[in-house]
């Protein structure tokens, strides 16, 4: 179990990245959902002990990663928001170099590239250089990497970003199919990425956690809050100031604006079903953004 007590992360400007976060972790896909600013790489970095917490305790099993943190980094793979190549090298060649850093018997290491080039489907591409592959080949190279040590805890920030429909296709179906044994967290503020892959979110917002909860959880908490109303434009921004709006479409009828709100908020509003999110706007909207009870 990796478990998270009371953790806090705190700059030198007297800027709090995170606060008193509290979290336990088991098998299965975690997504970390929140705007950018919200703390998800922060927590992720000190998960991952390239960043150590101002308070609290993160442990793996028990054992404190900061200090005792051997067990973990093995168990570890981390594919961090920004992931350089070296462009000249071949797949092959990069996976070979990285299995080197983290320490891996080389031997096992080349049976375990070979699976993973097949796995990834990058056996075409694996004698070409790096710096011809699209977004998407990179970002399967950096998994690639990341899995090099078949590890218990797989962290993957912002991995999406970038890549093309059906590369983002793609990438979620691959983590959905290593899910089963694995502590998956894959940190992003593209809710669709959540809610294909998640089997539990953790919503933040400002460095503070507002939930830890099943999809449907969070999409019952918002149960007959959420409208469709049919305004004029010119009403838009009375609208806009007044409640937390979501879509916006033009109609033959004037705007049709997605409002969330506890009581009916015009005439002709017609109420409709809660999607993640809407949760994710509500939950992180400056007029709300309260922890979710």
């Amino acid at each position: 179990m990796l478990s998270i007590k009371n953790v806090s992360k705190k700059y030198s400007n007297n800027f709090t990245a995170l606060s008193n976060f509290n979290l336990e972790l088991e098998r299965g896909i975690i997504g970390l959902l929140g705007a950018n600013g919200a703390g998800k790489s922060t927590l992720m970095k000190m998960i991952a002990t390239v960043s150590k917490p101002s308070e609290g305790v993160i442990t793996w099993n028990g054992k404190n990663i900061h200090k005792d943190g051997d067990e973990l980094r093995h168990d570890l793979g981390y594919l961090p928001q920004s992931f350089g190549v070296f462009p000249n090298l071949t797949a092959i060649e990069f996976l070979k170099y990285m299995a080197a850093l983290k320490g891996l018997n080389m031997k096992k290491a080349k049976n375990r590239i070979s699976e993973l080039i097949d796995l990834l489907n990058l056996s075409d591409a694996a004698n070409r250089s790096i710096g011809n592959y699209s977004g998407g080949m990179r970002q399967r190279i950096g998994i690639a990497q990341a899995l090099l040590n078949d590890p218990k805890i797989l962290i993957v920030d912002e991995p999406t970003v970038g890549l093309d429909p059906n590369e983002r296709m793609n990438f979620r179906n691959l983590i959905n199919s290593l899910a089963k044994d694995k502590i998956i967290m894959l940190s992003t503020h593209i809710v669709s990425d959540v809610e294909a892959s998640a089997e539990k979110i953790v919503l933040m917002n400002k460095g503070k956690l507002i939930c830890f909860c099943r999809n449907e959880e969070l999409l019952n908490s918002l149960e007959g809050t959420v409208w469709e109303c049919i305004v004029r434009e010119n009403e838009l921004k009375e609208i806009k100031e007044k409640y937390i709006t979501g879509n916006i479409i033009r109609r033959n009828e004037g705007m049709a604006v997605r409002v969330i709100s506890e009581a009916k908020p015009l005439a002709n509003a017609v109420a409709i079903q809660p999607t993640l999110e809407d949760a994710y706007i509500y939950y992180t909207s400056g007029k709300r953004g309260e922890k979710l009870e």
